[in-house]
């Protein structure tokens, strides 16, 4: 009789690091990606999509001086599969990968479409202090998305008006549920924008830049982002990102 054949094991894995050596890190970046509701195929190796990559390189230049790596997340699917949480699981395991590479440093997840829905599932990591969900997927309304697992980080939203693809209702509401438990949470809409955010782009980079390494470094964040940690809902949920933002931070 011949072998049964068997499925082979997968497992996520860190993309290369944009970055100082290894022994120069003092805080951590993770990159999550898009992905689909339900697939169980394997992504593409390559690190997907222009945001990613111009995200990847925007954080890693802004932080070199403050020894910041960044990893892109390559899943072991590309969907987020039901109760699997396939995304949010793989993301949990980058973050304790970073652990073993790097020891005792900050990690901040900044995830896209369902990346940020994966950066947010995946928040409570006794690693991560800040998290960064741009244009995340969620459910609609009657399975509401944990939000306790975000107290003690620093949670920044950014979503689109115009988006489509992921309703930004949802992820406002999101927001006002995270904000009764935790303090640090801001949101931004980026107003006539879609889910590419294509108008905003380099605004939308400048943002994740100030707040990611003002949350892993404490260096000083630019004064809306400020202004929409501390002000009340919505008004701190709603906060609208200004066109050209960023031109005068970081040079």
């Amino acid at each position: 009789m011949g072998q049964q054949a068997t499925t082979p094991v997968r497992t996520a894995r860190l993309g290369k690091a944009v970055g100082p050596a290894p022994g120069a890190v003092s805080g951590a970046v993770l990159v999550l990606p898009g992905g689909d509701e339900v697939s169980t195929r394997r992504p593409s190796p390559f690190l997907p999509g222009t945001f990613v990559r111009a995200l990847a390189r925007s954080l890693a230049r802004a932080g070199r001086e403050e020894g910041l790596a960044v990893h892109p997340v390559h899943y072991r699917y590309r969907g987020w599969n039901g109760t699997e949480a396939h995304l949010a699981a793989d993301a949990d395991w980058a973050a304790d990968e970073v652990v073993r590479r790097y020891g005792d440093v900050p990690v901040c997840l900044v995830g896209l479409d369902m990346g940020g829905r994966a950066a947010l599932g995946a928040g409570g990591h006794e690693a991560v202090n800040s998290v960064v969900a741009i244009a995340p997927w969620l459910p609609e309304e009657g399975a509401e998305e944990p939000v306790k697992q975000l107290v003690g980080r620093r949670v920044l939203i950014a979503h689109g008006t115009n988006d489509e693809r992921c309703d930004p209702e949802l992820s406002f509401r999101l927001a006002a549920r995270a904000k009764k438990v935790n303090r640090e949470v801001c949101r931004f809409e980026v107003h006539s924008d879609g889910h590419g955010l294509h108008q905003h782009r380099d605004e939308v980079l400048a943002l994740t830049v100030d707040f990611a390494l003002g949350a892993l470094f404490g260096t000083p964040l630019s004064r809306p982002v400020e202004d929409a940690l501390a002000a009340p809902p919505p008004i701190g949920l709603r906060m609208p990102l200004a066109s050209g933002f960023g031109k005068s931070l970081r040079k």
